[in-house]
């Protein structure tokens, strides 16, 4: 390689590795149009969830440093919240010692985040790939249910104003899919389907409570 070839590859390396992009990804997400079922859920949220953070580690890319927490934890309480109508955020998971008042707990863990930028794909826009494991718990923290979600976005850079704002959109198209997944699938999972069956079936068994009656006072 010619010596100016190879100062120019040494430079842009530098130039790379010299450039961080940082953002805390926030957006709106839309109400999904399902009807609540009728029960009582909780959602346990733990720390890496809250402030999970994504950090480009490779020296051949750009510097990211993306911070999804808040966004990821506003999309599941909306979506949860309209899916099941009445929805408690705990500080920790249900146990068998401790059982919780509600009727099943979910635990949502994000575990792959990946990104495009333009220079990589050669087309003007960012993607964002998510993943995440979703698990759900019966009020005595026995597992009912586990299974994958994801999200996938892109966004041009076409009347963006900075790298921030594309790849922020990008972000906040693949949680938008990501929660359309999440009220479109939930109640097809074949464990939570069986799991609310089973629960509607012991409910209808339950006799009534018997009305009171009123009793007249002697004369």
């Amino acid at each position: 390689m010619p010596n100016t070839a190879k100062t120019a590859v040494l430079m842009l390396l530098l130039l790379l590795q010299g450039c961080t992009n940082a953002l805390k990804v926030e957006g709106d997400f839309p109400i999904p149009l399902v009807k609540p079922t009728a029960h009582n859920i909780a959602v346990y949220y733990d720390d890496t969830f809250r402030t999970y953070t994504y950090t480009e580690e490779s020296k051949d890319r750009g510097k990211w440093i993306i911070e999804t927490g808040d966004a990821q934890i506003k999309l599941f309480n909306q979506v949860l919240s309209q899916l099941f109508g009445d929805l408690t955020v705990i500080s920790a998971l249900p146990e068998a010692e401790a059982p919780l008042a509600a009727d099943l707990v979910i635990h949502p863990k994000i575990i792959e985040f990946q990104y495009s930028v333009p220079r990589e794909t050669r087309f003007k826009v960012y993607e964002v790939w998510l993943k995440y494991n979703l698990s759900a718990y019966n009020s005595h923290g026995g597992l009912v249910a586990d299974w994958i979600l994801t999200g996938y976005g892109k966004t041009p850079t076409a009347f963006m104003l900075s790298d921030e704002k594309a790849m922020n959109a990008a972000a906040v198209v693949a949680l938008r899919d990501l929660g359309a997944n999440l009220s479109l699938t939930t109640l097809r999972v074949p464990e939570i389907r069986a799991w609310m069956e089973n629960k509607s079936r012991i409910l209808a068994t339950v006799p009534a409570s018997p009305a009171s009656e009123t009793v007249e006072p002697k004369p």
